[in-house]
Protein backbone atom coordinates (compact mmCIF):
# COMPACT_ATOMS: atom_id res chain seq x y z
CA UNK A 1 0.00 0.00 0.00
CA UNK A 2 2.79 2.64 0.62
CA UNK A 3 3.63 2.31 -3.24
CA UNK A 4 0.18 2.99 -4.03
CA UNK A 5 0.54 6.21 -1.63
CA UNK A 6 3.33 7.31 -3.01
CA UNK A 7 2.18 6.89 -6.77
CA UNK A 8 -0.53 8.63 -5.81
CA UNK A 9 0.81 11.74 -4.95
CA UNK A 10 2.86 12.00 -7.95
CA UNK A 11 0.06 11.71 -9.96
CA UNK A 12 -1.22 15.04 -9.15
CA UNK A 13 0.11 17.04 -11.79
CA UNK A 14 -1.33 20.54 -9.73
CA UNK A 15 -2.17 21.38 -6.72
CA UNK A 16 -5.97 21.23 -6.28
CA UNK A 17 -8.03 23.28 -4.05
CA UNK A 18 -10.85 20.98 -2.50
CA UNK A 19 -13.57 22.40 -0.49
CA UNK A 20 -14.12 21.75 2.96
CA UNK A 21 -16.21 19.28 4.52
CA UNK A 22 -18.37 20.62 7.15
CA UNK A 23 -16.47 18.38 9.83
CA UNK A 24 -13.11 20.20 8.46
CA UNK A 25 -14.52 23.47 8.47
CA UNK A 26 -15.45 22.86 11.69
CA UNK A 27 -12.13 21.56 12.88
CA UNK A 28 -10.33 24.73 11.11
CA UNK A 29 -12.65 27.02 12.77
CA UNK A 30 -12.37 25.89 16.21
CA UNK A 31 -8.34 26.31 15.41
CA UNK A 32 -8.88 29.74 14.69
CA UNK A 33 -11.17 30.31 17.79
CA UNK A 34 -8.76 28.38 20.12
CA UNK A 35 -5.85 30.86 18.66
CA UNK A 36 -8.23 34.29 19.26
CA UNK A 37 -9.05 33.27 22.99
CA UNK A 38 -5.90 32.12 23.83
CA UNK A 39 -4.57 35.57 22.70
CA UNK A 40 -7.13 37.67 24.32
CA UNK A 41 -6.56 35.88 27.49
CA UNK A 42 -2.46 36.79 27.05
CA UNK A 43 -3.81 40.65 26.41
CA UNK A 44 -5.40 40.94 29.25
CA UNK A 45 -3.26 39.23 31.73
CA UNK A 46 -1.04 41.71 30.95
CA UNK A 47 -3.33 44.23 30.98
CA UNK A 48 -3.95 42.99 34.39
CA UNK A 49 -0.40 43.20 35.52
CA UNK A 50 -0.05 46.52 34.52
CA UNK A 51 -2.88 47.75 35.95
CA UNK A 52 -5.19 48.82 32.53
CA UNK A 53 -8.53 48.83 32.35
CA UNK A 54 -8.88 50.25 28.79
CA UNK A 55 -7.12 50.75 25.62
CA UNK A 56 -7.48 53.20 22.96
CA UNK A 57 -8.54 51.26 19.99
CA UNK A 58 -6.29 52.04 16.99
CA UNK A 59 -7.68 53.09 13.51
CA UNK A 60 -9.21 51.15 10.69
CA UNK A 61 -7.13 50.68 7.55
CA UNK A 62 -10.42 50.90 5.97
CA UNK A 63 -11.00 54.05 4.47
CA UNK A 64 -15.12 53.86 4.40
CA UNK A 65 -14.81 52.86 8.57
CA UNK A 66 -16.30 55.76 10.61
CA UNK A 67 -12.92 55.33 12.26
CA UNK A 68 -10.67 55.21 9.40
CA UNK A 69 -6.86 55.92 9.77
CA UNK A 70 -5.79 59.87 9.49
CA UNK A 71 -4.13 60.37 5.84
CA UNK A 72 -4.16 64.35 6.06
CA UNK A 73 -0.56 65.87 6.55
CA UNK A 74 -1.91 68.79 8.36
CA UNK A 75 -3.51 66.64 11.01
CA UNK A 76 -0.32 64.07 11.09
CA UNK A 77 1.88 65.66 13.70
CA UNK A 78 0.17 66.39 17.16
CA UNK A 79 3.27 65.80 19.09
CA UNK A 80 6.05 67.61 16.68
CA UNK A 81 9.01 67.05 19.15
CA UNK A 82 10.62 63.94 19.02
CA UNK A 83 13.65 63.14 21.64
CA UNK A 84 17.52 63.85 20.71
CA UNK A 85 19.27 61.51 20.29
CA UNK A 86 22.22 63.02 20.82
CA UNK A 87 20.86 64.27 24.03
CA UNK A 88 21.44 62.67 27.19
CA UNK A 89 18.65 62.08 30.17
CA UNK A 90 20.83 64.93 32.18
CA UNK A 91 20.14 67.41 29.43
CA UNK A 92 23.90 66.97 28.53
CA UNK A 93 24.86 67.65 24.45
CA UNK A 94 26.65 64.20 22.99
CA UNK A 95 29.57 65.85 21.14
CA UNK A 96 31.89 63.07 20.37
CA UNK A 97 31.64 59.57 18.98
CA UNK A 98 33.14 57.95 22.70
CA UNK A 99 30.17 59.91 24.22
CA UNK A 100 28.00 58.38 22.27
CA UNK A 101 28.98 54.77 22.57
CA UNK A 102 29.85 55.17 26.00
CA UNK A 103 26.98 56.75 28.21
CA UNK A 104 24.10 57.83 24.98
CA UNK A 105 23.61 54.84 23.16
CA UNK A 106 23.44 52.78 26.41
CA UNK A 107 20.56 55.01 26.99
CA UNK A 108 18.84 54.72 24.47
CA UNK A 109 19.30 50.90 23.72
CA UNK A 110 17.28 50.35 27.59
CA UNK A 111 14.60 52.93 26.49
CA UNK A 112 13.77 50.19 23.84
CA UNK A 113 14.38 47.20 25.95
CA UNK A 114 12.13 48.40 28.83
CA UNK A 115 9.35 50.18 27.07
CA UNK A 116 9.20 49.02 23.31
CA UNK A 117 11.08 45.71 22.27
CA UNK A 118 11.65 43.77 25.59
CA UNK A 119 14.81 42.14 26.98
CA UNK A 120 16.51 39.12 25.43
CA UNK A 121 16.69 37.14 28.96
CA UNK A 122 20.42 35.51 30.21
CA UNK A 123 18.74 32.25 30.24
CA UNK A 124 17.84 32.24 26.85
CA UNK A 125 19.03 28.79 25.72
CA UNK A 126 21.59 27.76 22.96
CA UNK A 127 21.41 26.62 19.16
CA UNK A 128 23.24 23.82 17.62
CA UNK A 129 23.22 23.88 13.80
CA UNK A 130 24.19 21.15 11.29
CA UNK A 131 23.55 20.62 8.00
CA UNK A 132 20.92 18.05 6.93
CA UNK A 133 20.97 18.14 3.06
CA UNK A 134 23.19 20.16 0.67
CA UNK A 135 22.91 20.14 -3.48
CA UNK A 136 24.68 21.75 -6.56
CA UNK A 137 22.15 24.19 -8.37
CA UNK A 138 22.09 26.70 -11.06
CA UNK A 139 20.28 30.09 -10.68
CA UNK A 140 20.09 32.00 -13.68
CA UNK A 141 23.95 31.53 -15.22
CA UNK A 142 24.96 31.10 -11.48
CA UNK A 143 26.60 27.77 -10.04
CA UNK A 144 25.55 27.53 -6.55
CA UNK A 145 25.76 25.08 -3.33
CA UNK A 146 22.50 25.33 -1.86
CA UNK A 147 22.24 23.50 2.03
CA UNK A 148 19.39 23.41 4.26
CA UNK A 149 20.45 23.92 7.66
CA UNK A 150 19.04 23.46 10.76
CA UNK A 151 19.33 25.29 14.36
CA UNK A 152 18.00 23.28 17.11
CA UNK A 153 17.58 25.02 19.97
CA UNK A 154 18.36 23.27 23.55
CA UNK A 155 14.93 22.57 25.10
CA UNK A 156 15.84 19.97 27.53
CA UNK A 157 14.31 22.61 30.35
CA UNK A 158 11.03 22.18 28.63
CA UNK A 159 11.21 19.15 26.31
CA UNK A 160 7.82 19.65 25.55
CA UNK A 161 8.16 22.64 23.77
CA UNK A 162 10.85 22.67 20.15
CA UNK A 163 12.13 25.62 18.83
CA UNK A 164 14.10 24.06 15.07
CA UNK A 165 15.11 26.76 12.78
CA UNK A 166 15.76 25.99 8.96
CA UNK A 167 18.01 28.06 7.26
CA UNK A 168 18.55 27.95 3.35
CA UNK A 169 22.25 28.42 2.97
CA UNK A 170 22.81 29.52 -0.74
CA UNK A 171 26.56 30.34 -1.79
CA UNK A 172 27.96 30.67 -5.46
CA UNK A 173 30.07 27.21 -6.42
CA UNK A 174 33.21 29.81 -8.06
CA UNK A 175 33.65 32.64 -5.88
CA UNK A 176 37.36 34.61 -5.04
CA UNK A 177 37.73 35.18 -0.83
CA UNK A 178 34.88 35.09 1.87
CA UNK A 179 31.56 36.23 0.43
CA UNK A 180 29.36 39.09 1.63
CA UNK A 181 25.64 37.15 2.99
CA UNK A 182 22.30 38.93 2.96
CA UNK A 183 20.24 36.93 5.65
CA UNK A 184 16.55 37.26 4.48
CA UNK A 185 13.54 36.92 6.30
CA UNK A 186 11.32 34.53 4.65
CA UNK A 187 7.55 33.56 4.50
CA UNK A 188 7.39 29.73 5.25
CA UNK A 189 10.11 27.54 5.55
CA UNK A 190 12.98 28.09 3.10
CA UNK A 191 12.93 25.58 0.45
CA UNK A 192 15.84 24.93 -2.33
CA UNK A 193 16.31 27.82 -5.08
CA UNK A 194 16.34 25.58 -8.16
CA UNK A 195 16.51 21.78 -6.78
CA UNK A 196 17.96 19.24 -9.80
CA UNK A 197 15.02 17.23 -11.61
CA UNK A 198 15.95 13.57 -12.38
CA UNK A 199 17.77 12.75 -15.73
CA UNK A 200 15.01 11.65 -18.26
CA UNK A 201 16.98 8.33 -18.30
CA UNK A 202 16.31 8.19 -14.41
CA UNK A 203 12.68 8.56 -14.55
CA UNK A 204 11.98 5.68 -17.18
CA UNK A 205 14.06 3.35 -14.79
CA UNK A 206 11.45 5.09 -11.76
CA UNK A 207 8.31 4.58 -13.99
CA UNK A 208 9.09 1.15 -15.05
CA UNK A 209 9.70 0.15 -11.47
CA UNK A 210 6.36 2.07 -10.76
CA UNK A 211 4.23 -0.16 -12.71
CA UNK A 212 5.82 -3.32 -12.30
CA UNK A 213 5.31 -2.53 -8.58
CA UNK A 214 1.43 -1.19 -9.54
CA UNK A 215 0.56 -4.80 -11.61
CA UNK A 216 2.24 -6.61 -8.49
CA UNK A 217 -0.63 -5.25 -6.19
CA UNK A 218 -2.91 -5.00 -9.04
CA UNK A 219 -2.64 -7.47 -12.49
CA UNK A 220 -5.43 -6.30 -13.86
CA UNK A 221 -3.91 -2.61 -14.20
CA UNK A 222 -1.56 -4.73 -16.83
CA UNK A 223 -4.23 -4.38 -19.25
CA UNK A 224 -4.04 -0.66 -18.68
CA UNK A 225 -0.19 -0.39 -18.99
CA UNK A 226 -0.77 -2.10 -22.10
CA UNK A 227 -3.21 -0.62 -24.25
CA UNK A 228 -1.85 2.90 -23.10
CA UNK A 229 2.15 2.82 -22.99
CA UNK A 230 2.53 6.44 -23.54
CA UNK A 231 1.15 7.20 -20.09
CA UNK A 232 3.81 7.51 -17.37
CA UNK A 233 3.19 8.30 -13.47
CA UNK A 234 6.00 10.54 -13.66
CA UNK A 235 6.04 13.35 -16.49
CA UNK A 236 9.75 13.41 -18.19
CA UNK A 237 11.14 17.16 -16.67
CA UNK A 238 11.30 19.62 -19.16
CA UNK A 239 15.09 19.85 -20.89
CA UNK A 240 15.78 23.32 -19.58
CA UNK A 241 14.01 24.35 -16.22
CA UNK A 242 11.57 27.19 -15.94
CA UNK A 243 13.72 30.53 -15.43
CA UNK A 244 14.11 32.73 -12.53
CA UNK A 245 12.32 36.33 -13.24
CA UNK A 246 15.85 38.72 -14.12
CA UNK A 247 14.57 40.84 -10.51
CA UNK A 248 14.68 37.78 -8.64
CA UNK A 249 16.62 39.11 -5.21
CA UNK A 250 18.61 35.57 -5.09
CA UNK A 251 19.46 35.56 -8.38
CA UNK A 252 20.68 39.08 -8.51
CA UNK A 253 22.82 38.44 -5.16
CA UNK A 254 24.37 35.49 -6.26
CA UNK A 255 24.97 37.33 -10.07
CA UNK A 256 26.78 39.29 -8.62
CA UNK A 257 28.88 37.12 -5.94
CA UNK A 258 26.85 37.14 -2.87
CA UNK A 259 25.64 34.42 -0.40
CA UNK A 260 22.12 34.14 0.31
CA UNK A 261 20.89 32.75 4.00
CA UNK A 262 16.99 32.41 3.94
CA UNK A 263 15.20 31.82 7.51
CA UNK A 264 11.48 31.80 8.34
CA UNK A 265 10.76 34.26 11.60
CA UNK A 266 7.74 32.05 12.76
CA UNK A 267 9.89 28.90 12.88
CA UNK A 268 11.70 30.98 16.01
CA UNK A 269 8.45 32.58 17.10
CA UNK A 270 5.07 32.24 16.47
CA UNK A 271 3.32 35.26 14.97
CA UNK A 272 -0.06 35.72 17.73
CA UNK A 273 -0.43 35.94 21.29
CA UNK A 274 -1.32 32.54 21.72
CA UNK A 275 2.36 31.73 20.97
CA UNK A 276 3.91 33.59 23.49
CA UNK A 277 4.06 30.28 25.35
CA UNK A 278 5.53 28.54 22.60
CA UNK A 279 8.59 29.48 20.21
CA UNK A 280 11.79 30.72 21.88
CA UNK A 281 9.75 32.96 24.14
CA UNK A 282 7.89 29.99 25.78
CA UNK A 283 10.59 28.05 25.71
CA UNK A 284 12.73 30.56 27.95
CA UNK A 285 9.73 31.27 30.32
CA UNK A 286 8.81 27.19 30.27
CA UNK A 287 5.35 28.04 28.98
CA UNK A 288 4.86 30.60 31.73
CA UNK A 289 3.35 33.99 30.43
CA UNK A 290 5.77 37.07 30.05
CA UNK A 291 6.78 39.59 32.53
CA UNK A 292 5.94 43.02 31.24
CA UNK A 293 9.72 44.11 29.96
CA UNK A 294 9.89 40.47 28.30
CA UNK A 295 10.67 40.28 24.58
CA UNK A 296 8.03 40.50 22.21
CA UNK A 297 8.40 38.48 18.78
CA UNK A 298 9.99 41.08 16.91
CA UNK A 299 13.05 40.99 18.96
CA UNK A 300 12.60 37.23 19.32
CA UNK A 301 13.09 36.91 15.21
CA UNK A 302 15.93 39.16 15.70
CA UNK A 303 17.24 37.22 18.36
CA UNK A 304 16.96 34.36 15.34
CA UNK A 305 18.47 36.32 13.28
CA UNK A 306 22.11 36.51 15.30
CA UNK A 307 21.76 33.30 15.84
CA UNK A 308 21.82 32.72 12.06
CA UNK A 309 25.10 35.18 11.25
CA UNK A 310 26.85 33.18 14.38
CA UNK A 311 26.61 30.13 12.27
CA UNK A 312 27.34 31.65 8.99
CA UNK A 313 30.46 33.83 10.51
CA UNK A 314 32.31 30.34 11.11
CA UNK A 315 32.12 29.61 7.52
CA UNK A 316 35.41 30.20 5.91
CA UNK A 317 33.69 31.02 2.09
CA UNK A 318 31.51 33.81 4.11
CA UNK A 319 32.75 37.17 5.15
CA UNK A 320 32.13 37.78 8.69
CA UNK A 321 32.31 41.35 8.42
CA UNK A 322 30.09 42.02 5.77
CA UNK A 323 27.05 39.78 7.18
CA UNK A 324 23.53 41.62 6.67
CA UNK A 325 19.92 41.71 7.28
CA UNK A 326 16.69 42.22 4.98
CA UNK A 327 12.59 41.90 5.67
CA UNK A 328 10.16 43.64 4.53
CA UNK A 329 7.04 44.74 6.13
CA UNK A 330 6.34 42.84 9.85
CA UNK A 331 9.90 41.58 8.96
CA UNK A 332 11.10 44.92 7.77
CA UNK A 333 10.76 45.76 11.60
CA UNK A 334 12.49 42.58 12.25
CA UNK A 335 15.10 43.28 9.75
CA UNK A 336 15.64 47.00 11.27
CA UNK A 337 15.89 45.59 15.09
CA UNK A 338 18.12 43.43 14.46
CA UNK A 339 20.48 45.85 12.88
CA UNK A 340 20.01 48.21 15.64
CA UNK A 341 20.71 45.95 18.75
CA UNK A 342 23.15 43.45 17.03
CA UNK A 343 26.40 45.97 15.99
CA UNK A 344 28.18 42.92 14.27
CA UNK A 345 25.98 43.16 11.37
CA UNK A 346 27.66 45.50 8.42
CA UNK A 347 24.36 46.47 6.46
CA UNK A 348 20.23 45.92 6.25
CA UNK A 349 17.82 46.34 3.68
CA UNK A 350 14.75 47.71 5.48
CA UNK A 351 11.35 47.41 3.62
CA UNK A 352 8.06 49.30 3.76
CA UNK A 353 8.76 48.25 8.36
CA UNK A 354 5.98 50.74 9.03
CA UNK A 355 4.53 51.34 12.69
CA UNK A 356 7.09 49.64 14.75
CA UNK A 357 9.70 49.87 12.08
CA UNK A 358 10.76 53.29 10.56
CA UNK A 359 7.36 55.07 10.68
CA UNK A 360 7.54 57.71 14.11
CA UNK A 361 5.06 56.38 16.69
CA UNK A 362 4.49 59.77 17.27
CA UNK A 363 3.27 60.26 13.80
CA UNK A 364 -0.86 60.32 13.30
CA UNK A 365 -0.70 58.67 10.07
CA UNK A 366 -1.87 55.77 8.90
CA UNK A 367 -1.17 52.82 11.37
CA UNK A 368 -0.99 53.98 15.16
CA UNK A 369 0.19 53.23 18.10
CA UNK A 370 -2.84 51.58 19.41
CA UNK A 371 -2.83 49.30 16.48
CA UNK A 372 0.09 47.66 18.29
CA UNK A 373 -1.18 47.73 21.72
CA UNK A 374 -4.15 45.91 20.52
CA UNK A 375 -4.33 41.99 20.42
CA UNK A 376 -3.69 41.88 16.45
CA UNK A 377 -0.16 43.36 17.08
CA UNK A 378 1.17 43.46 20.61
CA UNK A 379 3.04 40.00 21.13
CA UNK A 380 5.59 42.00 18.58
CA UNK A 381 6.33 44.19 21.38
CA UNK A 382 7.56 44.02 25.08
CA UNK A 383 4.31 44.23 27.47
CA UNK A 384 5.50 47.08 28.76
CA UNK A 385 4.46 48.83 25.45
CA UNK A 386 0.68 48.62 26.13
CA UNK A 387 0.87 51.39 28.99
CA UNK A 388 1.43 53.88 25.87
CA UNK A 389 -1.98 53.04 24.29
CA UNK A 390 -4.18 53.27 28.07
CA UNK A 391 -6.61 55.41 28.43
CA UNK A 392 -7.24 53.71 32.00
CA UNK A 393 -4.87 52.72 33.94
CA UNK A 394 -3.58 52.37 37.36
CA UNK A 395 -0.50 54.68 35.95
CA UNK A 396 -2.84 57.18 34.22
CA UNK A 397 -3.43 57.49 30.78
CA UNK A 398 -0.56 57.90 28.28
CA UNK A 399 0.07 58.46 24.61
CA UNK A 400 3.11 58.07 21.75
CA UNK A 401 4.18 61.38 23.50
CA UNK A 402 5.09 59.51 26.43
CA UNK A 403 7.28 57.19 25.16
CA UNK A 404 11.36 57.99 25.99
CA UNK A 405 12.30 57.39 22.76
CA UNK A 406 11.49 57.49 18.83
CA UNK A 407 11.60 55.60 15.16
CA UNK A 408 14.67 57.86 14.69
CA UNK A 409 16.65 56.71 17.17
CA UNK A 410 15.88 52.57 16.47
CA UNK A 411 18.05 54.26 13.12
CA UNK A 412 20.23 55.98 14.64
CA UNK A 413 21.29 52.58 16.72
CA UNK A 414 22.39 51.31 13.66
CA UNK A 415 24.79 54.18 12.97
CA UNK A 416 27.21 53.92 11.38
CA UNK A 417 26.39 50.82 9.48
CA UNK A 418 24.84 50.68 6.34
CA UNK A 419 20.93 51.20 6.54
CA UNK A 420 19.03 51.27 4.03
CA UNK A 421 15.59 52.15 4.35
CA UNK A 422 13.40 50.97 1.17
CA UNK A 423 9.50 51.73 0.54
CA UNK A 424 7.40 51.46 -2.60
CA UNK A 425 4.50 53.79 -4.32
CA UNK A 426 0.96 53.59 -2.64
CA UNK A 427 -0.56 53.72 -6.03
CA UNK A 428 0.91 50.27 -6.38
CA UNK A 429 0.00 48.71 -3.52
CA UNK A 430 2.53 49.94 -0.76
CA UNK A 431 -0.08 51.69 1.26
CA UNK A 432 -0.33 54.88 3.09
CA UNK A 433 -0.30 53.06 5.80
CA UNK A 434 2.83 52.56 6.54
CA UNK A 435 3.78 55.91 6.61
CA UNK A 436 6.17 56.57 3.82
CA UNK A 437 6.85 60.13 4.74
CA UNK A 438 7.14 59.59 8.48
CA UNK A 439 9.55 57.29 7.82
CA UNK A 440 11.84 59.78 5.95
CA UNK A 441 11.56 62.12 8.35
CA UNK A 442 12.77 59.20 11.15
CA UNK A 443 15.94 58.69 8.48
CA UNK A 444 16.37 62.57 8.38
CA UNK A 445 16.38 63.08 12.61
CA UNK A 446 18.61 60.06 12.55
CA UNK A 447 21.04 61.64 10.11
CA UNK A 448 23.40 63.60 13.30
CA UNK A 449 23.68 60.75 14.74
CA UNK A 450 25.66 59.30 11.36
CA UNK A 451 27.56 61.99 10.92
CA UNK A 452 28.84 62.27 14.86
CA UNK A 453 30.48 58.61 13.98
CA UNK A 454 32.36 59.80 10.76
CA UNK A 455 29.80 58.60 8.53
CA UNK A 456 27.35 59.90 5.68
CA UNK A 457 23.46 60.54 6.13
CA UNK A 458 21.06 61.17 3.63
CA UNK A 459 22.59 64.57 3.25
CA UNK A 460 19.35 66.54 3.62
CA UNK A 461 19.62 68.56 6.51
CA UNK A 462 18.21 67.86 10.12
CA UNK A 463 15.13 69.41 9.69
CA UNK A 464 12.96 66.45 9.98
CA UNK A 465 9.81 68.47 10.99
CA UNK A 466 9.71 70.05 7.65
CA UNK A 467 11.47 67.22 5.58
CA UNK A 468 9.37 66.27 2.21
CA UNK A 469 10.20 62.98 0.38
CA UNK A 470 12.28 62.88 -3.37
CA UNK A 471 10.24 61.78 -5.75
CA UNK A 472 9.83 58.45 -6.33
CA UNK A 473 12.46 56.76 -7.72
CA UNK A 474 15.23 59.04 -6.64
CA UNK A 475 17.64 57.36 -4.68
CA UNK A 476 19.32 59.49 -1.70
CA UNK A 477 22.49 56.84 -1.77
CA UNK A 478 25.55 58.24 -1.22
CA UNK A 479 25.97 57.78 2.42
CA UNK A 480 25.62 55.05 4.77
CA UNK A 481 21.99 55.88 5.50
CA UNK A 482 20.22 55.70 2.58
CA UNK A 483 16.85 55.89 1.40
CA UNK A 484 14.61 54.98 -2.26
CA UNK A 485 11.08 54.90 -2.73
CA UNK A 486 10.67 52.67 -5.84
CA UNK A 487 7.39 52.43 -8.29
CA UNK A 488 6.15 49.11 -7.00
CA UNK A 489 4.34 47.99 -4.14
CA UNK A 490 4.76 46.53 -0.57
CA UNK A 491 7.99 44.91 -1.67
CA UNK A 492 11.95 45.80 -1.62
CA UNK A 493 12.48 43.94 -4.63
CA UNK A 494 12.67 46.64 -7.18
CA UNK A 495 15.52 48.23 -4.39
CA UNK A 496 17.41 45.14 -4.14
CA UNK A 497 19.84 45.80 -7.55
CA UNK A 498 20.32 49.87 -6.19
CA UNK A 499 20.59 48.18 -2.75
CA UNK A 500 23.47 45.75 -3.72
CA UNK A 501 24.81 48.64 -5.88
CA UNK A 502 25.26 50.70 -3.18
CA UNK A 503 26.69 47.90 -0.43
CA UNK A 504 29.38 47.02 -2.98
CA UNK A 505 30.69 50.82 -3.34
CA UNK A 506 30.89 50.78 0.58
CA UNK A 507 32.69 47.58 0.99
CA UNK A 508 34.94 48.27 -1.65
CA UNK A 509 34.30 45.64 -4.10
CA UNK A 510 32.59 45.05 -7.94
CA UNK A 511 30.91 42.32 -9.36
CA UNK A 512 33.77 41.03 -11.39
CA UNK A 513 35.68 40.43 -7.79
CA UNK A 514 33.87 37.24 -7.30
Amino acid sequence: MRTLQIVAVMLVAAPMVLPLGSRQLASAQLGGTAQAQATERDHQQMMGQLGIRELRPGPSGDESAPNHANYDESKANPYPNWPDPLVMKDGRRVTSARMWRRLRRPQIVEAFEEEVYGRIPANVPGVAWSVTASEAERIGRVPVMASRVIGHVDNSADPSIAVDIPMMVIKPAVHRGPMPVLIMFTLGPPAFPAPVPPSPEVVARMNAALKDSLVRQDPSLAEFFRTHPAWQPIATPPFFPPPRRPDDPIQQLVTDGWAVALIDPNSIQPDNGAGLTSGIIGLTNRGAPRKPDDWGALRAWAWGASRAYDYLAKDPDLDSKHIGIEGVSRYGKAALVTLAFDQRFYMGLIGSSGEGGAAPFRRNFGEMLENLTGTGEYHWMAGNFLKYGASEARGGAKTAADLPVESSELIALCAPRLTFISYGSPKAGDALWVDQQGSYMAAVAAGPVFRLLGAKDLGVGDDYRHAVMPPIGTGLLDGQLAWRQHESGHTDVPNVKYFIAWADRWMHRSPAAH
